[in-house]
């Protein structure tokens, strides 16, 4: 008889849904999901799902799946879309809104960091015992940007917002804790999350790092989400970035 995986609890006493990653494994609930996500993450890519090296799998009943498929309360269909519409933060839980606007800023800091050799004082890469200054600055930067925030947003949010990130570096969401790419990949189970965030932060700083424009690729992944042809792209299945090709 089927049951959840973590628990272990079956059919009628919960009702059991399928991992959007592979189809195969089933949970009651998302926390259980996220309990057991150290264990499955091994054996998630594996499995036997046909379509599982395509950039966009689909849930068991054929809908497009969730993004992240852990990592926030409530995940989202057509997260490319979304960034290519200035609508990735809209309709979204309060405080996955918080949490995608820290990890936008702090993987934005890293990458500066790491391609430019940018760090600003009051960054934890200058020395400062957390980013809060720097995040701040980022929200008003945001806040600048007509569109991107949510029409609930405004002066409580942001102080909200800003608390979340005063965190323990305990916390995933601390602004005293630096993250990196294998980071946001571990903790979100989903190899596209890193180039949502980043996407995200160049929408907001008008560049990607290093001066790089990731506009060509978003449009690229909004119409793969929407059924349209692959032909020209290059998916690389061990980073989940994707580039286009020349195919004159």
């Amino acid at each position: 008889m089927a049951a959840c995986k973590a628990c272990k609890k079956s059919p009628p006493a919960v009702t059991l849904k399928h991992c959007a990653k592979c189809s195969v494994t089933q949970y009651c609930s998302r926390d259980c999901q996220k309990a057991d996500w150290k264990s499955h993450k091994k054996v998630c890519g594996k499995q036997g799902r046909p379509d599982r090296d395509l950039p966009f799998p689909s849930s068991a009943d054929g809908s497009a799946s969730l993004s992240p498929p852990i990592g926030l309360d409530g995940p989202v269909a057509t997260p490319f879309t979304r960034l290519e519409n200035g609508t990735w933060l809209h309709g979204r839980p309060e405080k996955d809104v918080h949490r995608l606007l820290i990890d936008s800023y702090r993987l934005r800091v890293e990458d500066m960091h790491n391609l430019e050799g940018q760090a600003e004082e009051d960054s934890i890469y200058g020395g400062a015992k957390d980013g809060v200054a720097g995040f701040s600055r980022f929200l008003d930067k945001t806040e600048q940007r007509n569109g991107l925030l949510p029409t609930w947003w405004g002066p409580e949010k942001k102080a909200a917002c800003v608390e979340l990130g005063r965190g323990g570096s305990g916390e995933w969401s601390s602004l005293s804790r630096a993250v990196e790419k294998s980071d946001i990949t571990e903790h979100y189970g989903d190899t596209r999350f890193v180039m949502q965030l980043r996407m995200f932060a160049e929408a907001v700083y008008g560049r990607g790092p290093g001066g790089s424009n990731g506009a060509q690729v978003r449009r690229m992944m909004a119409s793969m989400e929407m059924g349209g042809n692959m032909m020209g792209i290059v998916l690389d299945t061990t980073t989940g970035t994707l580039s286009p090709v020349n195919t004159r």
